[in-house]
């Protein structure tokens, strides 16, 4: 599905409810169902929404401005958004009937609470209407993940799933992991729910069919069979060990096996072993029986692979202590692929049927539903979301609530998966909410904070310096929001921890003001403080929670020394009021659980040793100094294999193929004369020169 434009480039129509897409459709039913997926693209890719108020009073808010906007929708399919102050987008929704749906909203009573709040935070509204519902529900499912309203249902984590890959745009096609955007022609096969389960798959998949793993550029270059060869996971086509008919055939099978048809590829190689038994080949015998055995190991490590269950993926939920937990299990070719723990963002007074209906139109969104959709309980719009996925996927997709037998179990299966795996959320989020708390009580902060930024630097001797932010809150690690910074000042001296230190928070906090300089924090006043302490609705504290864009604590691996370094720049970014700041600095040889923190209000103190939230601190220190040292490894790592081609402008790729497969080595092309440089294909008499000249110094 297409990306929807950025909602500032979403501009007003000309005229209300442009009807182009309409008169440009067929009018044969048949081609009409056909182009359904074509025109909802077009849909997607370019909306023309209508803001319908450029006769309504602008100091109308609430259900007075959404009946002035109900008076002039008409009775048709569509899709609208409401905004609060300032822009905000509150809600997205769809509707059979824009005009009855939005009037609804315009009744004064019968509303749940968080349906009231909306209406009364409504300050605007944009319309675009669609041919069919189906196509409204699309276009709602893509709108919600993409602009995140605050009191639609959200999935959490949207994170892409790993896929397997066996490519087609080369003469013998790699077997490979495949996450993100389909760019690269080739076969998908998935998903698989952790990267871990694609590569253990693989891993079988090369006993099995002996396809290769290695990229383009080392099959191009290899000039004897690999180690993979030797040990039979490979069948060695980059040196002609194999035929291309031969590879051809493999690559076919490997197909057959992951599209569903395992039963037929065993059932083949079962005849091949005996036939080869039969003409006394013992050999090629035992090469069929290992990989019947890899196939076997295959289907016997995937869990539970029940039988009558080619595609599908089949979800429960359960609700408890104000959230949400969606359990997802994969089985593709027979197989379980895996399964994956959501917890959607969602008011803890919808019913689990409005939760998992909004919840599987956002999941389909950007993936390819299956032949077959096992739930626990009837969602709303069961039927609309099958069309739509239907319409999306070009084949029919079953969406069924079994009531005994074998799926039945699977549907239980994952139901109970998602209690247990929702009691371990629940303990872990008490669990950091007692932290947290801790945490304001020990270092004298206003609130519990919810997003807690943790710094580090790692280096050797000022070579390949980075600097590391970990952030956490009351989820945990927010890995997504962990950010690295290559140190590139020329005026910090090699291993100046301080300048270092200096440059990274310069950086920080300058794009912060740029991106968010609006919310940044205030000092809380008296009130604001003692409604801090005041118990809160914990399910609707936990539905609202949101992951601010500001600090509420800036944590320093660190001492005086750091910390001077820190509020330095924040005094000269004029922040330094707004922003709480504490070095934590290594205790008395070093030792865990003698560390000092400095705060800058008080004289440096320590915890007790077991001190919970002492344990909390070391646990956010270390994770930072993991991933500083992890970052700094990846950039010494990129530097050591760094080739010197790489520094000489219009040297691309390609050239730098040509150079090496002609010289061996960059060392022998920086030893190259011009003459032999301009016999390389592709390297002008300039380009030579250019080459000549980076290893040369002219006089």
């Amino acid at each position: 599905m297409p990306d929807l434009p950025d909602t500032d480039d979403m501009t007003d129509a000309a005229e209300p409810f442009d009807d182009e897409l309409e008169d440009e459709a067929a009018e044969d039913g048949d081609a009409e169902a056909a182009a359904a997926g074509d025109r909802s693209a077009a849909l997607l890719a370019a909306i023309d929404w209508d803001d319908g108020g450029k006769a309504i009073d602008g100091d109308l808010t609430g259900a007075e401005l959404i009946a002035a906007f109900a008076k002039r929708l008409p009775n048709r399919p569509g899709v609208y958004r409401m905004f609060g102050k300032d822009g905000e987008i509150l809600y997205v929704g769809k509707a059979r009937s824009l005009k009855k749906r939005v009037v609804n909203y315009t009744r004064l009573g019968g509303h749940t609470q968080r349906i009231a709040r909306m209406i009364a935070s409504t300050r605007h509204m944009e319309f675009v209407t669609v041919r069919t519902e189906t196509e409204a529900l699309l276009l709602e499912a893509n709108l919600i993940k993409r602009l995140r309203p605050r009191f639609n249902v959200l999935m959490r984590d949207d994170k892409s799933f790993p896929y397997i890959l066996v490519s087609e745009d080369h003469e013998a096609p790699a077997i490979m992991k495949h996450r993100g955007a389909r760019s690269r022609k080739g076969a998908y096969f998935g998903p698989f729910a952790s990267a871990g389960a694609v590569g253990r798959t693989i891993n079988s998949l090369q006993r099995a069919f002996l396809l290769r793993t290695c990229t383009d550029s080392v099959y191009e270059t290899r000039t004897r069979p690999c180690l993979l060869y030797q040990i039979k996971r490979c069948s060695g086509p980059c040196t002609g060990e194999i035929s291309a008919e031969g590879y051809k055939a493999l690559v076919g099978e490997a197909k057959d096996f992951l599209s569903g048809r395992s039963s037929q590829v065993k059932s083949h190689m079962a005849e091949a072993m005996q036939a080869a038994s039969d003409d006394l080949d013992f050999e090629r015998a035992a090469i069929y029986r290992d990989r019947l055995a890899a196939l076997s190991h295959v289907q016997s490590h995937q869990g539970i692979n029940p039988a009558g269950i080619e595609e599908a993926d089949v979800f429960a939920i359960h609700q408890e202590g104000g959230l949400t937990c969606i359990q997802v299990f994969f089985f593709r070719t027979g197989q379980n692929w895996g399964n994956r723990a959501y917890f959607p963002k969602a008011d803890p007074l919808l019913e689990p049927e409005a939760v998992l209906g909004a919840f599987l139109a956002q999941f389909y969104d950007d993936k390819p539903a299956p032949r077959l959709i096992l739930l626990p309980i009837a969602v709303e719009d069961e039927k609309l979301l099958a069309e739509a996925l239907g319409l999306k996927a070009e084949r029919r997709v079953q969406i069924n609530v079994p009531a005994r037998g074998l799926k039945k179990d699977l549907v239980d299966h994952a139901s109970a998966n998602a209690r247990e795996a929702l009691g371990r959320r629940l303990a872990e989020t008490s669990s950091q909410a007692r932290l947290l708390k801790g945490l304001q009580e020990t270092f004298g902060l206003a609130r519990p904070p919810r997003r807690i930024e943790v710094y580090d630097n790692s280096h050797i001797m000022g070579t390949n310096a980075v600097g590391a932010m970990i952030v956490a809150g009351p989820e945990g690690f927010a890995k997504n929001q962990y950010r690295k910074f290559n140190i590139k000042g020329d005026d910090i001296t090699p291993g100046d921890d301080f300048g270092m230190m200096k440059e990274v928070m310069r950086r920080r906090f300058s794009r912060l003001l740029k991106e968010h300089a609006d919310e940044a924090p205030d000092a809380p006043t008296a009130a604001e403080s003692a409604a801090a302490e005041e118990p809160e609705d914990e399910a609707e504290a936990l539905a609202d929670a949101a992951m601010p864009a500001w600090p509420d604590l800036v944590l320093i691996d660190g001492g005086k020394g750091q910390i001077s370094a820190v509020r330095a720049i924040l005094d000269e970014l004029g922040i330094a009021e707004k922003v709480v700041t504490i070095g934590v600095a290594k205790g008395v040889d070093r030792d865990a659980g003698r560390e000092r923190f400095v705060t800058g209000t008080r004289e440096p103190f320590s915890l007790p040793p077991r001190d919970p939230v002492l344990y909390f601190v070391q646990r956010l220190r270390d994770e930072a100094h993991r991933f500083a040292i992890g970052s700094h490894r990846a950039r010494r790592k990129k530097e050591m294999v760094k080739n010197p081609l790489d520094e000489i402008a219009g040297i691309g790729p390609s050239r730098k193929r040509a150079l090496l497969h002609h010289f061996g080595t960059a060392k022998a092309v920086s030893r190259a004369a011009l003459s032999d440089l301009t016999e390389v294909e592709g390297i002008s008499a300039a380009m030579a020169r250019s080459i000549y000249d980076h290893f040369h110094e002219r006089g």
